[in-house]
Protein backbone atom coordinates (compact mmCIF):
# COMPACT_ATOMS: atom_id res chain seq x y z
CA UNK A 1 0.00 0.00 0.00
CA UNK A 2 1.39 3.40 -0.95
CA UNK A 3 2.17 5.91 1.78
CA UNK A 4 0.06 9.00 2.25
CA UNK A 5 1.18 12.06 0.31
CA UNK A 6 1.61 14.72 3.04
CA UNK A 7 0.02 18.14 2.72
CA UNK A 8 2.54 20.72 3.92
CA UNK A 9 1.78 24.33 4.84
CA UNK A 10 5.15 25.97 4.13
CA UNK A 11 5.92 29.36 5.71
CA UNK A 12 8.75 31.35 4.14
CA UNK A 13 9.87 34.96 4.02
CA UNK A 14 11.73 35.18 0.73
CA UNK A 15 11.11 33.66 -2.66
CA UNK A 16 12.64 34.51 -6.04
CA UNK A 17 12.70 36.95 -7.70
CA UNK A 18 12.45 39.02 -4.49
CA UNK A 19 15.36 37.80 -2.37
CA UNK A 20 17.87 39.21 0.08
CA UNK A 21 20.10 36.17 0.51
CA UNK A 22 20.34 32.40 0.27
CA UNK A 23 17.14 31.77 2.25
CA UNK A 24 14.88 32.62 -0.68
CA UNK A 25 16.81 30.42 -3.08
CA UNK A 26 16.79 27.52 -0.61
CA UNK A 27 13.04 27.82 0.04
CA UNK A 28 12.30 27.86 -3.68
CA UNK A 29 14.52 24.95 -4.69
CA UNK A 30 13.59 22.81 -1.70
CA UNK A 31 9.86 23.38 -2.12
CA UNK A 32 10.02 22.62 -5.82
CA UNK A 33 11.87 19.35 -5.10
CA UNK A 34 9.30 18.38 -2.46
CA UNK A 35 6.37 18.66 -4.89
CA UNK A 36 7.17 15.19 -6.25
CA UNK A 37 6.50 13.73 -2.77
CA UNK A 38 4.15 16.18 -1.04
CA UNK A 39 1.48 18.77 -1.69
CA UNK A 40 2.95 22.18 -0.84
CA UNK A 41 1.18 25.41 0.02
CA UNK A 42 3.80 28.17 0.27
CA UNK A 43 2.94 31.37 2.15
CA UNK A 44 5.40 34.25 1.77
CA UNK A 45 5.29 38.00 2.46
CA UNK A 46 5.79 39.33 -1.04
CA UNK A 47 6.29 38.32 -4.62
CA UNK A 48 6.09 39.78 -8.09
CA UNK A 49 2.69 38.97 -9.59
CA UNK A 50 4.24 38.94 -13.05
CA UNK A 51 6.75 36.28 -12.06
CA UNK A 52 6.45 32.99 -13.96
CA UNK A 53 7.89 29.67 -12.84
CA UNK A 54 7.64 26.36 -14.62
CA UNK A 55 5.48 23.71 -13.00
CA UNK A 56 4.05 25.82 -10.20
CA UNK A 57 0.69 27.37 -9.48
CA UNK A 58 1.01 30.97 -8.31
CA UNK A 59 -1.63 32.77 -6.25
CA UNK A 60 -0.94 36.27 -4.87
CA UNK A 61 -2.51 37.01 -1.48
CA UNK A 62 -1.36 40.62 -1.77
CA UNK A 63 -4.02 40.79 -4.47
CA UNK A 64 -6.52 39.03 -2.22
CA UNK A 65 -9.65 40.58 -0.81
CA UNK A 66 -9.06 40.14 2.93
CA UNK A 67 -12.71 39.78 3.90
CA UNK A 68 -13.84 37.31 1.23
CA UNK A 69 -10.46 35.54 0.85
CA UNK A 70 -11.06 35.40 -2.89
CA UNK A 71 -8.23 35.83 -5.31
CA UNK A 72 -7.94 38.94 -7.42
CA UNK A 73 -5.00 37.43 -9.30
CA UNK A 74 -4.20 33.85 -10.27
CA UNK A 75 -1.25 32.75 -12.37
CA UNK A 76 -1.43 29.03 -13.09
CA UNK A 77 1.14 26.53 -14.27
CA UNK A 78 1.17 22.76 -14.58
CA UNK A 79 2.47 21.17 -11.39
CA UNK A 80 -0.24 19.65 -9.16
CA UNK A 81 -0.05 20.34 -5.46
CA UNK A 82 1.95 23.58 -5.38
CA UNK A 83 0.23 26.83 -4.48
CA UNK A 84 1.95 30.05 -3.53
CA UNK A 85 0.12 32.68 -1.47
CA UNK A 86 1.81 36.02 -0.95
CA UNK A 87 1.42 38.70 1.69
CA UNK A 88 2.99 42.11 1.22
CA UNK A 89 5.06 42.96 4.29
CA UNK A 90 7.97 45.10 5.30
CA UNK A 91 11.01 43.39 6.80
CA UNK A 92 14.69 42.89 6.23
CA UNK A 93 15.34 39.57 7.98
CA UNK A 94 19.08 40.14 8.23
CA UNK A 95 19.18 43.66 9.60
CA UNK A 96 16.23 43.83 11.91
CA UNK A 97 15.05 47.06 13.53
CA UNK A 98 14.27 45.54 16.91
CA UNK A 99 12.86 47.64 19.74
CA UNK A 100 13.98 47.18 23.33
CA UNK A 101 10.64 45.79 24.47
CA UNK A 102 10.97 42.39 26.19
CA UNK A 103 9.77 39.29 24.39
CA UNK A 104 6.28 38.30 25.53
CA UNK A 105 3.99 35.73 23.87
CA UNK A 106 1.02 37.16 25.76
CA UNK A 107 1.57 40.58 24.19
CA UNK A 108 2.11 39.03 20.78
CA UNK A 109 -1.15 37.09 21.00
CA UNK A 110 -2.99 40.29 21.95
CA UNK A 111 -1.44 42.11 18.99
CA UNK A 112 -2.57 39.26 16.77
CA UNK A 113 -6.16 39.78 17.96
CA UNK A 114 -5.91 43.55 17.50
CA UNK A 115 -4.89 43.18 13.86
CA UNK A 116 -8.11 41.33 13.06
CA UNK A 117 -9.06 39.11 10.16
CA UNK A 118 -10.04 41.76 7.62
CA UNK A 119 -6.81 43.74 7.46
CA UNK A 120 -5.52 44.03 3.92
CA UNK A 121 -1.78 43.97 3.43
CA UNK A 122 -1.01 46.69 0.92
CA UNK A 123 2.38 47.97 2.12
CA UNK A 124 4.70 49.28 -0.57
CA UNK A 125 8.02 47.79 0.42
CA UNK A 126 9.34 44.46 1.69
CA UNK A 127 12.29 45.74 3.71
CA UNK A 128 12.56 48.17 6.61
CA UNK A 129 10.21 49.41 9.29
CA UNK A 130 9.18 48.05 12.68
CA UNK A 131 10.23 44.41 12.52
CA UNK A 132 8.03 43.23 15.39
CA UNK A 133 4.92 44.69 13.79
CA UNK A 134 5.68 43.06 10.45
CA UNK A 135 6.30 39.66 11.98
CA UNK A 136 3.04 39.90 13.95
CA UNK A 137 1.10 41.11 10.89
CA UNK A 138 2.42 38.22 8.83
CA UNK A 139 1.65 35.73 11.59
CA UNK A 140 -1.88 37.05 12.16
CA UNK A 141 -2.85 37.01 8.49
CA UNK A 142 -1.34 33.60 7.79
CA UNK A 143 -3.01 32.13 10.89
CA UNK A 144 -6.34 33.49 9.68
CA UNK A 145 -5.75 32.08 6.21
CA UNK A 146 -4.78 28.68 7.64
CA UNK A 147 -8.25 28.24 9.18
CA UNK A 148 -9.59 27.43 5.70
CA UNK A 149 -6.65 25.26 4.62
CA UNK A 150 -6.26 21.50 4.64
CA UNK A 151 -2.76 20.48 5.75
CA UNK A 152 -0.97 17.83 7.78
CA UNK A 153 2.21 19.67 8.78
CA UNK A 154 3.30 23.27 9.37
CA UNK A 155 6.84 23.82 8.06
CA UNK A 156 8.30 27.23 9.00
CA UNK A 157 11.62 28.68 7.83
CA UNK A 158 13.69 30.77 10.27
CA UNK A 159 12.62 33.28 12.90
CA UNK A 160 10.54 35.52 10.69
CA UNK A 161 7.87 32.81 10.28
CA UNK A 162 8.16 31.07 13.66
CA UNK A 163 5.42 33.18 15.25
CA UNK A 164 3.04 32.29 12.43
CA UNK A 165 3.89 28.63 12.92
CA UNK A 166 3.21 28.88 16.66
CA UNK A 167 -0.17 30.58 16.13
CA UNK A 168 -1.22 28.00 13.54
CA UNK A 169 -0.13 25.07 15.73
CA UNK A 170 -2.07 26.46 18.69
CA UNK A 171 -5.21 26.86 16.57
CA UNK A 172 -5.00 23.64 14.54
CA UNK A 173 -3.14 21.18 16.75
CA UNK A 174 -1.05 20.18 13.72
CA UNK A 175 2.66 19.41 14.19
CA UNK A 176 5.15 22.24 13.72
CA UNK A 177 8.48 21.77 11.93
CA UNK A 178 11.01 24.60 12.01
CA UNK A 179 13.74 24.67 9.38
CA UNK A 180 16.80 26.54 10.71
CA UNK A 181 18.85 28.30 8.02
CA UNK A 182 20.30 31.00 10.28
CA UNK A 183 20.22 32.00 13.94
CA UNK A 184 20.43 35.22 15.90
CA UNK A 185 23.49 33.79 17.63
CA UNK A 186 25.18 33.46 14.21
CA UNK A 187 24.36 37.05 13.33
CA UNK A 188 25.11 38.81 16.63
CA UNK A 189 27.38 36.43 18.50
CA UNK A 190 25.27 36.68 21.67
CA UNK A 191 22.52 34.48 23.10
CA UNK A 192 20.14 37.30 24.03
CA UNK A 193 17.59 39.72 22.59
CA UNK A 194 14.08 39.70 21.17
CA UNK A 195 14.86 37.57 18.10
CA UNK A 196 16.85 35.10 20.19
CA UNK A 197 13.93 34.73 22.63
CA UNK A 198 11.49 34.19 19.76
CA UNK A 199 13.80 31.58 18.23
CA UNK A 200 14.19 29.78 21.56
CA UNK A 201 10.44 29.76 22.22
CA UNK A 202 9.69 28.65 18.67
CA UNK A 203 12.16 25.78 18.86
CA UNK A 204 10.74 24.71 22.21
CA UNK A 205 7.23 24.69 20.70
CA UNK A 206 8.30 22.79 17.56
CA UNK A 207 7.78 19.06 17.18
CA UNK A 208 10.84 18.77 14.94
CA UNK A 209 13.80 21.01 14.11
CA UNK A 210 15.68 20.80 10.82
CA UNK A 211 19.03 22.61 11.09
CA UNK A 212 20.91 22.87 7.80
CA UNK A 213 24.12 21.45 9.28
CA UNK A 214 25.56 19.59 12.24
CA UNK A 215 27.38 22.83 13.04
CA UNK A 216 24.02 24.58 13.47
CA UNK A 217 22.65 21.66 15.47
CA UNK A 218 25.57 22.10 17.87
CA UNK A 219 24.82 25.84 18.18
CA UNK A 220 21.15 25.12 18.91
CA UNK A 221 22.04 22.57 21.58
CA UNK A 222 24.73 24.72 23.20
CA UNK A 223 23.20 28.21 23.11
CA UNK A 224 19.44 27.48 23.00
CA UNK A 225 19.33 24.42 25.25
CA UNK A 226 17.42 22.22 22.80
CA UNK A 227 18.05 18.45 22.73
CA UNK A 228 19.54 17.02 19.55
CA UNK A 229 16.99 14.21 19.85
CA UNK A 230 14.49 16.76 18.53
CA UNK A 231 16.57 17.48 15.40
CA UNK A 232 17.05 16.04 11.91
CA UNK A 233 19.95 17.67 10.07
CA UNK A 234 19.03 18.49 6.46
CA UNK A 235 21.94 19.80 4.41
CA UNK A 236 21.03 22.21 1.65
CA UNK A 237 21.13 20.95 -1.89
CA UNK A 238 22.30 22.51 -5.10
CA UNK A 239 20.61 23.20 -8.40
CA UNK A 240 22.25 21.93 -11.55
CA UNK A 241 23.96 24.74 -13.45
CA UNK A 242 26.07 24.68 -16.57
CA UNK A 243 29.40 26.22 -15.53
CA UNK A 244 31.44 28.29 -17.95
CA UNK A 245 34.65 30.26 -18.01
CA UNK A 246 35.29 33.83 -19.18
CA UNK A 247 38.35 36.01 -19.48
CA UNK A 248 38.70 38.69 -16.84
CA UNK A 249 38.99 42.31 -18.04
CA UNK A 250 42.40 42.52 -16.35
CA UNK A 251 45.55 40.42 -16.24
CA UNK A 252 45.62 39.65 -12.50
CA UNK A 253 44.10 36.61 -10.77
CA UNK A 254 40.75 37.03 -8.97
CA UNK A 255 39.87 36.07 -5.40
CA UNK A 256 36.12 36.30 -4.74
CA UNK A 257 33.90 36.93 -1.69
CA UNK A 258 30.11 36.65 -2.03
CA UNK A 259 27.73 37.44 0.83
CA UNK A 260 25.98 40.04 2.93
CA UNK A 261 28.38 42.63 4.30
CA UNK A 262 27.64 41.94 7.95
CA UNK A 263 29.68 40.89 10.96
CA UNK A 264 28.60 37.26 10.53
CA UNK A 265 30.13 36.91 7.05
CA UNK A 266 33.57 38.21 8.07
CA UNK A 267 34.11 40.89 5.39
CA UNK A 268 36.81 42.62 7.47
CA UNK A 269 38.64 39.30 7.72
CA UNK A 270 38.53 39.12 3.93
CA UNK A 271 40.36 42.45 3.76
CA UNK A 272 42.95 41.22 6.25
CA UNK A 273 43.44 38.13 4.08
CA UNK A 274 43.77 40.35 1.01
CA UNK A 275 46.48 42.44 2.65
CA UNK A 276 48.43 39.33 3.66
CA UNK A 277 48.21 37.85 0.16
CA UNK A 278 49.20 41.08 -1.58
CA UNK A 279 52.26 41.39 0.64
CA UNK A 280 53.64 38.30 -1.10
CA UNK A 281 51.72 38.02 -4.37
CA UNK A 282 51.02 41.30 -6.13
CA UNK A 283 49.19 40.09 -9.23
CA UNK A 284 45.82 39.52 -7.55
CA UNK A 285 42.52 41.36 -7.39
CA UNK A 286 40.04 40.85 -4.59
CA UNK A 287 36.34 41.20 -5.44
CA UNK A 288 33.57 41.52 -2.85
CA UNK A 289 30.00 40.98 -4.10
CA UNK A 290 27.18 41.93 -1.74
CA UNK A 291 25.55 44.67 0.28
CA UNK A 292 25.02 45.22 3.98
CA UNK A 293 25.63 47.49 6.94
CA UNK A 294 29.41 47.04 6.69
CA UNK A 295 29.53 48.50 3.17
CA UNK A 296 30.83 51.96 4.11
CA UNK A 297 33.26 50.69 6.74
CA UNK A 298 34.70 48.19 4.25
CA UNK A 299 35.36 51.00 1.77
CA UNK A 300 37.10 52.98 4.53
CA UNK A 301 39.13 49.98 5.70
CA UNK A 302 40.23 49.10 2.17
CA UNK A 303 41.54 52.66 1.78
CA UNK A 304 43.31 52.57 5.16
CA UNK A 305 44.84 49.20 4.26
CA UNK A 306 46.06 50.75 0.98
CA UNK A 307 44.56 48.02 -1.19
CA UNK A 308 44.07 50.54 -3.99
CA UNK A 309 43.01 49.13 -7.35
CA UNK A 310 43.45 45.57 -6.10
CA UNK A 311 40.11 45.63 -4.27
CA UNK A 312 36.65 46.00 -5.84
CA UNK A 313 33.10 46.09 -4.44
CA UNK A 314 30.27 45.20 -6.82
CA UNK A 315 27.22 45.75 -4.61
CA UNK A 316 24.27 43.38 -5.11
CA UNK A 317 24.43 41.16 -8.20
CA UNK A 318 21.60 39.16 -9.74
CA UNK A 319 22.10 35.48 -10.57
CA UNK A 320 23.37 35.99 -14.11
CA UNK A 321 25.87 38.68 -13.15
CA UNK A 322 27.04 36.63 -10.18
CA UNK A 323 27.68 33.65 -12.43
CA UNK A 324 29.69 35.88 -14.75
CA UNK A 325 31.81 36.75 -11.71
CA UNK A 326 32.26 33.09 -10.81
CA UNK A 327 33.34 32.48 -14.39
CA UNK A 328 36.37 34.81 -14.08
CA UNK A 329 37.39 33.91 -10.52
CA UNK A 330 40.39 31.79 -9.54
CA UNK A 331 39.78 31.30 -5.79
CA UNK A 332 36.67 31.59 -3.61
CA UNK A 333 37.11 32.72 0.01
CA UNK A 334 34.43 32.46 2.72
CA UNK A 335 35.74 33.75 6.10
CA UNK A 336 32.41 33.59 7.98
CA UNK A 337 32.47 33.83 11.77
CA UNK A 338 29.43 31.56 12.11
CA UNK A 339 27.83 30.14 8.97
CA UNK A 340 24.94 27.66 9.29
CA UNK A 341 25.54 26.50 5.73
CA UNK A 342 27.14 28.75 3.08
CA UNK A 343 25.38 28.17 -0.23
CA UNK A 344 27.71 30.54 -2.12
CA UNK A 345 30.63 28.14 -1.57
CA UNK A 346 28.63 25.37 -3.23
CA UNK A 347 27.92 27.69 -6.16
CA UNK A 348 31.63 28.47 -6.47
CA UNK A 349 32.51 24.77 -6.41
CA UNK A 350 30.07 24.20 -9.26
CA UNK A 351 32.24 26.53 -11.33
CA UNK A 352 35.33 24.45 -10.41
CA UNK A 353 36.71 27.28 -8.26
CA UNK A 354 38.92 26.04 -5.39
CA UNK A 355 37.33 27.12 -2.10
CA UNK A 356 39.04 28.39 1.04
CA UNK A 357 36.34 28.36 3.72
CA UNK A 358 35.85 28.89 7.42
CA UNK A 359 35.71 25.80 9.64
CA UNK A 360 32.86 27.55 11.43
CA UNK A 361 30.44 26.69 8.63
CA UNK A 362 27.99 23.97 7.67
CA UNK A 363 29.20 23.81 4.08
CA UNK A 364 32.53 22.46 5.35
CA UNK A 365 30.61 19.26 6.13
CA UNK A 366 29.55 18.72 2.51
CA UNK A 367 32.73 20.05 0.82
CA UNK A 368 35.42 18.08 2.67
CA UNK A 369 37.76 18.58 -0.28
CA UNK A 370 37.88 22.34 0.25
CA UNK A 371 40.62 24.09 2.24
CA UNK A 372 39.48 25.05 5.73
CA UNK A 373 40.69 27.53 8.33
CA UNK A 374 39.45 28.96 11.62
CA UNK A 375 37.91 32.33 10.75
CA UNK A 376 40.36 34.20 12.98
CA UNK A 377 43.39 32.55 11.33
CA UNK A 378 43.62 34.94 8.38
CA UNK A 379 47.31 34.10 7.95
CA UNK A 380 46.47 30.47 7.19
CA UNK A 381 43.73 31.50 4.75
CA UNK A 382 46.21 33.80 2.97
CA UNK A 383 48.78 30.99 2.72
CA UNK A 384 46.16 28.68 1.19
CA UNK A 385 45.22 31.32 -1.39
CA UNK A 386 48.85 32.03 -2.30
CA UNK A 387 49.51 28.32 -2.81
CA UNK A 388 46.41 27.97 -5.00
CA UNK A 389 47.39 30.95 -7.13
CA UNK A 390 50.99 29.79 -7.57
CA UNK A 391 50.36 26.07 -8.09
CA UNK A 392 47.80 25.28 -10.81
CA UNK A 393 48.11 21.52 -10.20
CA UNK A 394 47.20 22.01 -6.53
CA UNK A 395 44.33 24.30 -7.49
CA UNK A 396 43.00 21.74 -9.96
CA UNK A 397 43.13 19.00 -7.33
CA UNK A 398 41.21 21.08 -4.77
CA UNK A 399 38.52 22.09 -7.27
CA UNK A 400 38.19 18.52 -8.62
CA UNK A 401 37.70 17.14 -5.11
CA UNK A 402 34.94 19.70 -4.48
CA UNK A 403 33.18 18.75 -7.72
CA UNK A 404 33.12 15.13 -6.54
CA UNK A 405 31.66 16.27 -3.21
CA UNK A 406 28.80 17.96 -5.07
CA UNK A 407 27.55 14.55 -6.23
CA UNK A 408 26.50 13.83 -2.64
CA UNK A 409 24.15 16.81 -2.26
CA UNK A 410 21.05 17.87 -4.17
CA UNK A 411 17.64 19.37 -3.46
CA UNK A 412 15.84 16.07 -4.29
CA UNK A 413 18.07 14.32 -1.71
CA UNK A 414 17.23 17.04 0.86
CA UNK A 415 13.51 16.81 0.02
CA UNK A 416 13.52 13.03 0.43
CA UNK A 417 15.24 13.35 3.83
CA UNK A 418 12.58 15.83 4.96
CA UNK A 419 9.72 13.48 4.07
CA UNK A 420 11.56 10.63 5.83
CA UNK A 421 11.99 12.83 8.92
CA UNK A 422 8.27 13.66 8.99
CA UNK A 423 7.60 9.92 9.19
CA UNK A 424 10.52 9.04 11.51
CA UNK A 425 9.23 11.60 14.05
CA UNK A 426 5.65 10.29 13.63
CA UNK A 427 4.28 13.61 12.37
CA UNK A 428 2.03 11.97 9.78
CA UNK A 429 -1.10 10.01 10.73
Amino acid sequence: MSQKRPKVLMLGWEFPPIINGGLGVACHDLSQAMTSMASITMVIPKTSTGFQMDNMQLIGLNMLDAASKKNAFTDKAATPGFERFTIDADLNPYSANISEEPFSMEKLRQRQKDIGADTRFDLDTLYGGDVISKVVQYAARVAELAKDMDFDIIHAHDWMTMLAGIFIKEASGKPLVIHIHSLEYDRSGIAAGWVYELEKHGMEMADLLMPVSHYTADVIARYYGISKKKMAVIHNGTSIVKPFKKSAPYAEKTVLFVGRLTRQKGPTHFLDIASAVLAQHKDVRFVMAGVGDYFSSIIEKSANDKLGNRFHMTGFLNTNRLRDLFAISDVYCMPSLSEPFGLSAVEAAQFSIPCVISKQSGVAEVLPGSLKFDFWDTRKAADYIINLLRDPVFAQKVSADAVLNLNQISWPIAASKIIDAYRDFSLLN
